[in-house]
């Protein structure tokens, strides 16, 4: 039985409890203090015995309670720290002031390969594989910068933490090894998309989207890369979601990098990572890129167009048997990701063009989804607006605005060259300026005369219209914002978009 004598504190009534049970010989086999407790286990002591040392002991000077206890706290302290320590996806040592393992969790356990005897008062240095680690915690007060290590065949980020005793002494380190996946996990849970992150998620109420939504439940069932076509703030980036939350991939991590946005090193080293002293101004431990980090996930690669030839020929690779060398490594490395590309370029013609590589694009559009344009989706149109509207109010917090009759029909006549990227700047722009409940035509600031052609009835075709409103927008902005480069930021889209529909319509020097 365990039992817990409460008491007033003072001097000696410990010995006064243990001389007692020692009088009754019972055989004592753990005691705690901590006052105002004293917390006894006594395997032999029962329900009968319990009456009479409490008599006993309630006749020692200051103790006010005996009473049964199911477990000893520091006894139940320990079932949880074991247990909490087991739960641990890493990999997690204590180690004491001499470098030599005081507890390991069975992650750390397992990765060694040893075991658990062999692993508890170990050296840590021969057992990571890391010579003058001790050194350099003594001289880093036990904190040392997350470095990048290999244990048990396998890389890790390590990471090193300082404990103390209760008057502030060093008593030894944590080392913890984080996994690149598992790191993955928490990054990509940072990153969320909604509450569903799925289908759901895709506003649209027309037959268009009601069938693109048909065909992307179907193939995000296939594991097998994915080409998204459309043009520039469709939607891409969220079908693509959609598509990896409906996947047996929906747990994992799912990482995006927008190619267009990176000059060629830097989306080479955020894409692929890079191994330590790679590149001045590298971290020491090195870094590992997306690919290691969504393992048994997805990564997306929006404007896929804009990469260069040499991470098209790398990237090609690692779609043949899923190994790639980090920048300035010498190790091969193989991760299990679904690759989801996208696009607003037509790559056949750029393949046609030896601009990208036939083969790659052979490799990425196994299967095939397009993001219809806004303005060949009119019905999604206003329901879209009134989304964007309520969330627009809610992030302002102001009361709920409304669209005027001639608002909505002005949203319904305006071609959208931007999508629904566009729509959205539209709308949080009205609600931030507009100071009335209703938001009017005047408010929405579409492209006046460019919203329609100043000669409707000389219009051939829609894609002369939209050409027609696209060349008049952007010769007005292009006094406003002077170089691609500044332009493209302005209407939310790539450098390289904006200057090839520069030159297409003669605006400026590009």
């Amino acid at each position: 039985m365990r039992i817990d004598v409460r008491f007033t504190d003072r001097v000696g009534i410990a010995q006064e409890v243990l001389a007692t049970l020692a009088r009754r010989a019972f055989n004592v086999t753990a005691v705690e203090v901590e006052p105002p407790h004293i917390y006894v286990e006594a395997p032999e002591l029962d329900g009968a015995g319990l009456a009479g040392l409490r008599d006993e002991l309630m006749r020692v000077p200051s103790v006010l309670s005996v009473s049964p206890v199911g477990i000893l706290p520091g006894a139940q302290r320990r079932i949880y720290l074991d247990h909490l320590l087991a739960s641990q996806a890493d990999p997690v040592f204590a180690i004491d002031t001499e470098g030599r393992v005081a507890v390991a969790n069975r992650a750390a356990v397992a990765a060694s390969g040893l075991a658990a005897k062999a692993v508890a008062g170990a050296a840590i240095e021969p057992l990571l594989g890391q010579p003058g680690l001790l050194e350099g915690l003594v001289a880093g007060d036990y904190h040392l910068p997350v470095t990048e290590i290999e244990f048990g065949g396998e890389p890790y980020m390590m990471e090193t933490t300082p404990l103390h005793e209760d008057g502030g002494r060093l008593a030894g380190a944590v080392v913890t090894l984080h996994a690149p996946s598992r790191m993955g996990e928490q990054l990509s849970a940072l990153r969320n998309y909604g509450s569903s992150g799925g289908f759901d998620a895709i506003l649209g109420v027309s037959q268009e989207m009601a069938q693109l939504k048909l065909r992307a439940a179907r193939m995000a069932l296939v594991d097998a890369p994915l080409l998204i076509s459309g043009e520039t703030g469709t939607g891409k980036e969220l079908l693509a979601h959609a598509c990896h939350a409906a996947s047996p991939r929906g747990s994992q991590p799912f990482f995006a990098l927008n190619c267009a946005a990176l000059p060629e090193n830097l989306a080479e080293s955020e894409l692929f990572g890079y191994s330590p002293g790679a590149f001045t101004g590298a971290l020491r431990g090195g870094k590992p890129g997306l690919l290691e980090l969504a393992d048994r996930g997805t990564v997306f690669l929006d404007e896929v167009g804009e990469m260069s030839p040499y991470l098209q020929a790398k990237l090609l690779r690692f779609l043949n048997d899923g190994s790639f060398r980090r920048v300035g490594g010498d190790r091969e490395l193989k991760v299990d990701v679904r690759i989801i590309s996208a696009t607003h370029r037509a790559l056949d013609e750029m393949v046609a063009a030896g601009a990208f590589r036939q083969d790659l694009l052979f490799r990425l559009n196994v299967l095939n989804l397009h993001m219809p344009a806004l303005r060949e989706r009119t019905d999604d149109i206003l329901p879209l607006a009134h989304s964007i509207l309520a969330r627009a109010c809610a992030q302002a917090g102001r009361p709920a605005l409304r669209l005027t009759p001639a608002a909505s029909a002005a949203l319904l006549t305006n071609p959208w060259v931007g999508n629904v990227r566009q729509l959205q700047n539209v709308i949080f722009r009205a609600v931030t300026m507009c100071e009335r409940p209703l938001i009017d035509v005047a408010d929405l600031e579409l492209a006046g005369s460019a919203a329609r052609p100043d000669n409707e009835g000389a219009v051939g075709t829609l894609e002369q219209a939209v050409a027609d409103f696209e060349r008049q927008l952007l010769q007005r902005l292009y006094r406003e914002y002077p170089s691609t480069r500044r332009l493209a930021k302005r209407l939310g889209t790539s450098h390289s978009a904006i200057a090839a529909r520069l030159r297409r319509y003669g605006i400026g020097e590009v």
